[in-house]
Formats: C-alpha cells, structure tokens, sequence
C-alpha cells in the first residue's frame, strides 16, 4: 500500500496557508480521483483508492505539522507498508513559488514536519516531493510567513504546480519512486517543471 503524506494543520485557520500546501495538495489530488476524507480511530483523515489496481492512501495528520510523525507512523503500522511505500508533499521555503523537487531521501532541511516523520520512522529514507513556497519575510518571521495565505496569483501558479505533481504522484503509486523520478526527469528536460 502506497501512503500519500500532506503535511499540514488541521482547522479552517490554516486551510490556505503556505504550510499547509501538503493538505492542499492532497484534497486537489482526492477530487480527481473522485475520493473522499474520513475521519480514522488514528491521529489522521484518510482516503483510500487504487490506480491501475495499485492501492494508496492519502493521508491528512491531525497532529499539527511539528507532529506529523505520529499519524505517519501510525498509518505505516496500519497498513504493514515499509519506508519505501511513503511519499510526503510538503512546503518548501528554498524553493521558488511553484518550483518542485523530488527526493527519495535525505535530511529535514529546517523543516518541522520532516523531522517529526525521521524521529518517527528512525529513517530518512522516504520519498517527497517539495513545493517551494517562497521566501519573502525579513528575518525572524518565518513562521508569520509560513502561517499566511498565499494571495491570488500565488495561488493560480501554485494550481498549476498541482497539476504537475498530480501525474508525479500517480507514478509513484503505480511504479515507486524510480517510475516518479523518470517522468520527472522528463518533464523537467521538456521545461514543464521549473
């Protein structure tokens, strides 16, 4: 069973928030595979759906991002899936609006959430695709920055990075990691992902 990870807060506050762009994802990528969010006995909502008789589960943690951990863990332990089985889409601030990046593993980079899900699982070895969501805010004011909403245009480019993403994470569900890295070399070679 693949696991689809949205890192992001629960509660309407934070909804289109730059730190929740996880979340976002996730209820963009669950529309169009006509999918639903449940409420679930653990700390997360779940949709659960299959590609091509692939199965996946899409999951929303309701432990705020600095505890994504606990629903990650408690989703592998669920559904007996391994490291390998598990994509995170999470905000990047290195990253440039609507700039993408995948990695199969690595370290946190600053970033609450991540390192919530290595201290966790005890590996870095999961998959994720980074979203960048800028980085304009003066110093000491990032987590201003990441709790404020995008504004308009920001957000019509991010709709187009989900388009992106949305095929990237289907490749995933249907041929792991090495299957995603191919079509985003791809597209990155014909320019369609910045």
């Amino acid at each position: 069973m693949k696991i689809i990870v949205g890192i992001g807060n629960p509660g309407s506050r934070y909804t289109n928030n730059r730190h929740n762009i996880g979340y976002q994802f996730l209820d963009y990528f669950a529309l169009k595979q006509n999918l639903k969010f449940s409420a679930s006995k653990f700390d997360y909502y779940f949709a659960e759906g299959d590609i091509q008789n692939n199965p996946f589960v899409l999951i929303k943690p309701t432990t705020y991002v600095n505890n994504s951990g606990i629903a990650v863990l408690q989703s592998v332990q669920n559904y007996g899936s391994l490291s390998s089985d598990i994509l995170v889409i999470v905000d990047d601030i290195n990253l440039q609006i609507a700039d993408i990046r995948i990695r199969k593993s690595g370290g946190d980079g600053g970033h609450n959430g991540l390192n919530s899900i290595i201290y966790y699982l005890q590996t870095e070895e999961f998959s994720r695709i980074r979203i960048g969501v800028g980085n304009q805010f003066e110093s000491g004011n990032l987590p201003d920055y990441v709790l404020s909403d995008f504004n308009d245009d920001e957000f019509k480019s991010i709709k187009k990075v989900f388009d992106q993403s949305n095929a990237l994470v289907e490749d995933f569900i249907c041929g792991g990691y090495q299957q995603l890295l191919n079509s985003y070399s791809i597209k990155k070679k014909s320019r369609k992902i910045k």
